[in-house]
């Protein structure tokens, strides 16, 4: 095989000499470089899920956010309708207690006229009574005459002075 110029055991040192460069650039440097990229592979698909949990829990978070506005607005819709509900009441209130504390005074206003009306008919009957006793004595003292009579009742209505006119 010396014609084509190959030199066997040389061809054969050669083949060794790749064969064990082979095996251990395969021992030193190939399988790390695997591992070392299977690292970075497993690093970056890591980092896609973190980046898709994150992705996620912020879409949630402004589902919830969201949620928490509508919740807050609705809240905020029925305050407001509860206030203004007390706030008629109050003044449904207030209009019931002015309007009985009206009657009342009304009433009490009634009561002490009505006193005040029976207070001075009862002075007018006892100053008539006393008129008109005053009137039977002096008819009594004179003699029986009608005329006398009439003339002596308007002197006594003229002398009281309840009957008087200013």
């Amino acid at each position: 095989m010396e014609g084509i110029g190959i030199n066997l055991p040389l061809l054969v040192a050669f083949v060794i000499n790749f064969v064990i460069l082979f095996g251990l650039l395969t021992l030193v440097l190939y399988k790390p470089v695997l591992k070392i990229l299977d690292e970075r592979q497993a690093k970056i698909k890591e980092s896609i899920d973190q980046a898709e949990q994150i992705r996620e829990q912020i879409a949630h978070s402004e589902e919830q956010i969201k949620t928490n506005l509508d919740t807050a607005r609705k809240e905020r819709q029925a305050i407001i309708a509860q206030a203004t509900q007390i706030g008629e009441r109050l003044k449904e209130e207030a209009k019931e207690g002015a309007r009985n504390e009206a009657e009342s005074l009304i009433t009490k206003a009634q009561a002490e006229i009505k006193q005040e009306r029976d207070k001075t008919i009862d002075e007018l009957r006892q100053e008539f009574a006393n008129i008109a006793i005053l009137a039977a004595e002096k008819v009594i003292k004179e003699t029986l005459d009608k005329g006398k009579h009439s003339k002596i009742i308007d002197e006594i209505l003229k002398e009281s002075t309840t009957f008087k006119r200013n």
